[in-house]
């Protein structure tokens, strides 16, 4: 059987949120089977858990926001990303205030506490969404064109696309396949950073975001070049970011997928539209686990190494 897994132990981090400038709590917990992904604002008079589901999502400028009742939590992302690197299914993640902290603006710290805390098989079978016919969502047209699409794959990979008008990133690449099966999320995925320019920036701030960034969390960029001295970690990392923020805003559907993602120009919004769609459509997937590791795609049944 392909189990589910969880923590072995609870691991804590503190840190700022990257819009809020809140200090913020983060302890990670393990979590029963089924559970699926849990946030719980423990700062709150009474503590309100908010399951991680497509439906929960309720805000996408800038970061993905979800919400029950009147309680939130921004910028869900990267540390979403980093338990569907390393296949998490089940997790409580206490928070202290309503931003998850930005960090390093990667998921690799994260991928360094869940894996600190250890990572252990569940007596439970593995549930995976898979996709059986393609689902895809489009908007506007010509220069203002953005579409993300899923098709049917034993495995899951992703092909983004992006396109800016920069020097700074026009001298990278900005097309990026990578399939989660290969075990190299940490290696190849984990350290890319989230990015800004720094016009965008003095605009949120005088809005009252990005009150956390800077250059020790994010890459920034004047209207030229890369302002942080130490600068890119991939040669592609800006795409290689958008490859990371996709892998955890499709993971906010319950269950990993079985599927093909690609897309061109999508963001946080248009994968969850993606995902509503996709749901919307009952004939297009289904809800399968494997008896036998065997039958899983390949590279899923290992648990990722410690790096």
């Amino acid at each position: 059987m392909l189990a589910q897994r969880t923590l072995k132990s609870l691991t804590k981090a503190v840190g700022v949120g990257l819009h809020s400038g809140q200090r913020v709590e983060l302890t990670l917990r393990p979590a029963a089977p089924d559970t699926g992904i849990v946030f719980r604002r423990v700062d709150l008079p009474e503590p309100v858990e908010i399951p991680v589901n497509a439906e929960a999502v309720t805000d996408t400028r800038l970061a993905s926001t979800i919400s029950s009742g009147g309680a939130k939590v921004h910028t869900i992302e990267h540390l979403m990303s980093a338990c569907c690197g390393l296949g998490l299914d089940n997790l409580y993640v206490d928070i202290t205030a309503e931003e998850v902290p930005i960090l390093d603006g990667s998921s690799a710290s994260f991928v360094y506490l869940l894996q600190s805390a250890g990572i252990v098989a569940q007596n439970a079978p593995k549930r995976f969404i898979r996709v059986k016919k393609p689902v895809e969502v489009r908007e506007g047209e010509g220069r203002q064109l953005k579409w993300a699409r899923l098709e049917p794959y034993h495995g899951f990979k992703l092909s983004f696309e992006i396109e800016f008008n920069h020097p700074a990133v026009t001298a990278t690449g900005q097309r990026v396949e990578f399939d989660l099966g290969s075990g190299q999320y940490a290696r190849e995925i984990a350290r890319a950073r989230t990015f800004g320019f720094t016009r965008d920036v003095e605009m949120m701030r005088s809005h009252g975001l990005a009150l956390g960034g800077g250059l020790d969390n994010a890459i920034v960029m004047d209207d030229y070049k890369v302002l942080n001295s130490d600068g890119l970690r991939y040669q592609d990392e800006f795409v290689k970011h958008k490859i990371l923020d996709a892998i955890g805003d499709l993971y906010v559907v319950g269950h990993p997928l079985l599927a093909a993602y690609s897309a061109f120009r999508s963001g946080h919004a248009m994968n969850n539209q993606l995902l509503r769609a996709l749901q919307a459509q009952p004939e297009a997937w289904d809800l399968v686990s494997f008896s036998s590791e065997r039958e899983a795609p390949q590279g899923f049944a290992q648990l990722v190494p410690a790096w």
